[in-house]
């Protein structure tokens, strides 16, 4: 699996500018009232890769982060084009209000100019947390930035318990998610959209052993941003 390549015209200013090497703070905070991020990938990367594109297909990669938190393609991808590579910093899912952080040195690797973040959001089909592909400041102080909540397009949004497998209709139900979560919904009526955008986020429903959906409404409902990210340069 290849990331996305950039096109020419967009390197074109990019790539002229100077490589930095810095050490960096990353905090990720999680803002929602009762969404869940997956374990998450940070990584610092070349400036014409990207985790993913809004409004374009998405990869099998991403679809397999999206539908069941597994970041093991596109931690691979990363790696075979030389990013620093930080997995599952939060030790297991990030919940409501939580943050995690960590610790960058491109000392070695100054072409790794840019931060990409990706996280499954709980519950959702093929929700996802995401910061795609965002130039690391290069002069000293704390900069912050919010992040939006993307749906990868690869799974219908009908809202009912599943295995979380790529092309597997549901969303997983791990640890405190299988406890706040509904049982028995009949399923939105929902297509696949076919590419990345941004999340319209659920509907769920007020009925916890029935309904329509398995997602909890008064909840599991958010606004975006629903992550915050803060990056320190020292």
């Amino acid at each position: 699996m290849k990331l996305i390549q950039l096109p020419t015209a967009v390197l074109a200013g990019v790539l002229s500018a100077p490589v930095l090497a810095a050490d960096y703070s990353v905090t990720v905070t999680n803002l929602t009232r009762g969404i869940y991020f997956t374990p998450l990938l940070v990584s610092a990367h070349p400036a014409d890769m990207s985790l993913f594109n809004p409004g374009a297909e998405a990869s099998p990669a991403l679809q397999a982060m999206a539908e069941g938190g597994d970041i093991s393609g596109l931690s691979s991808a990363l790696s075979d084009g030389g990013a620093i590579i930080v997995e599952n910093p939060a030790g297991g899912l990030l919940g409501p209000a939580q943050s995690t952080e960590v610790m960058i040195n491109n000392d070695d690797a100054p072409d790794n100019t840019n931060l990409s973040i990706v996280a499954m959001m709980l519950p959702t089909n093929d929700g996802f947390v995401g910061m795609p592909a965002v130039a690391l400041p290069m002069d000293q102080g704390t900069y912050h930035y919010n992040v939006l909540g993307y749906d990868a397009g690869t799974e219908a949004n009908n809202e009912i318990r599943g295995s979380g497998a790529p092309g597997e209709a549901g969303f997983p139900a791990p640890g405190p998610v299988d406890t706040a979560s509904g049982t028995n919904g009949t399923g939105i009526n929902a297509e696949v959209e076919g590419f990345v955008h941004v999340h319209r986020n659920v509907l769920g429903d007020t009925d916890a052993a029935g309904g329509a959906s398995d997602i909890v409404s008064t909840v599991h409902r958010w606004l975006n941003p629903v992550a915050r990210v803060t990056i320190t340069v020292n």
